[in-house]
């Protein structure tokens, strides 16, 4: 913790230590650029306005020496120029004096990876998967549907849209299920040809049809004692379909071009993400195959439902792209928050990974998104992210707007943003019933 204030840091120090937290205090921006030079700290506290270095320039010259350890920047002058600065230098965030206790303790949670407790509660024989993130309540009502249902024997249907995680369902039924130390065979319907689909699922035998030249053992006959996953299974021919309905009935199957029937003890879990119902009623998928799938439904439900589990999930991928050098700065973790994901988790895997390649590895800025998630500009993600930042932009909006005889322009130019920027924000503040001149 940095501040030129000895009671300010007496304070911070005595309410940190107090929830558990080992401090190191620093009088001076100096100090504790050294200080960081000699240990390794999990987040730094700094107070903006100080003798010597400020906060700010404490900032520059960690981020200058490669350091991506996460900043908090403090002041008592709410000036939104400070706060917009920080951000686009990478502060995680920005808190006024007199400062919010349980903000501050949420914040330094965070940074130490120390998360609010997921309202999942599972039982000893439910472990999750390292790579599986589940924060929200409705992603917690589903893994706790699972835990019920993973040891059976029964057949499931887990239906969401694409890109929300239907394989990682799959993925943890199968390591729940008496069936985890067998194999868990995944077929995506959609991405084979129609011509190759029934060989991959039933074997063939040497000769069967052109450029057969061996037997092949088909994914129901590898998947015997274990699982196998039907994925984008609405893309299966009438006929395939015909042949599936026989499988889940008694487990009996023919490789193509032999008349000798198999027994598969196999456990058959399916997924789309179309409605099988609308399927069904349209005549392009089998009414009885689709209720011998559909013993239990699983709906796995889309991201932007879910909005909890978005930023555990970016931190996931970091994680895995940047092998945890990289940090979400505040600004960037308002854009991730207010995007709507209509692409789900894979869309917001393959942001991270993009991200952490423009970022090099570190502090992940506003820029590093793409533009399609909203705004880019530190200050609109500042507005959005937090109604008491909106307040401090607000006001020193009004008093830039004063200082400068009100002429727009240059206003805009005293604080950062763009003429239109601030038209824009003059307009929804003249909206929500403030005064505008």
């Amino acid at each position: 913790m940095v501040d030129d204030d000895p009671g300010q840091r007496s304070l911070l120090d005595s309410f940190l230590q107090s929830q558990g937290f080992a401090t190191t205090l620093a009088d001076s921006g100096e100090r504790a650029l050294a200080l960081l030079q000699q240990e390794k700290f999990a987040l730094m506290i700094s107070d903006v306005r100080m003798t010597g270095l400020s906060g700010l320039e404490t900032l520059r010259r960690l981020r200058a020496q490669n350091f991506t350890l996460p900043v908090l920047l403090v002041t008592a002058y709410a000036d939104i120029r400070d706060a917009v600065v920080a951000m686009r230098d990478g502060a995680l965030n920005y808190l006024a004096k007199p400062i919010d206790l349980e903000e501050l303790l949420g914040l330094v949670r965070q940074a130490a990876g120390m998360a609010p407790a997921s309202p999942l509660r599972l039982g000893p024989d439910h472990v999750l998967p390292p790579h599986v993130v589940v924060k929200s309540r409705l992603m917690a009502a589903l893994f706790q549907q699972i835990a019920l249902i993973a040891r059976s024997e029964t057949r499931v249907f887990i239906t969401g849209e694409s890109g929300v995680g239907k394989e990682v369902v799959a993925d943890v039924i199968h390591a729940w299920s008496g069936r985890a130390s067998g194999p868990l065979i995944k077929v995506n319907c959609a991405a084979i040809p129609e011509t190759l689909l029934e060989s991959e699922l039933f074997g063939h035998e040497k000769g069967s049809f052109t450029g057969a030249t061996t037997q092949r053992i088909g994914r129901f006959e590898e998947a015997d004692r274990g699982t196998v996953f039907l994925d984008e299974i609405a893309e299966m021919s009438p006929a395939l379909q015909a042949r599936l309905l026989r499988v889940t009935q008694n487990g009996r199957f023919q490789r193509v071009g032999s008349n000798r029937e198999i027994q598969t003890g196999a456990r058959v879990l399916a997924a789309s993400n179309r409605n099988l119902e609308e399927e069904v009623k349209a005549g392009r998928f089998r009414e009885d195959l689709y209720y011998r799938l559909n013993v239990v439904e699983l709906d796995v439900p889309p991201l932007r439902e879910r909005r909890e589990d978005v930023l555990p999930l970016a931190n996931r991928f970091l994680g895995e792209f940047a092998r945890g050098h990289a940090q979400l700065s505040a600004a960037t973790a308002a854009v991730l928050g207010n995007y709507s994901w209509p692409g789900n988790v894979r869309e917001l895997r393959n942001v991270m990974e993009r991200a952490v390649l423009l970022a090099r590895g570190e502090m992940i800025l506003p820029e590093h998104l793409p533009a399609r998630l909203g705004p880019a500009s530190p200050e609109a993600a500042l507005a959005a992210d937090s109604p008491q930042l909106e307040a401090i932009e607000r006001e020193a909006i009004f008093g830039a707007l004063r200082q400068h005889q009100f002429n727009r322009t240059e206003t805009a130019k005293a604080i950062g943003i763009s003429r239109r920027t601030l038209l824009y924000k003059l307009q929804r503040y003249r909206s929500q019933g403030f005064a505008v001149e």
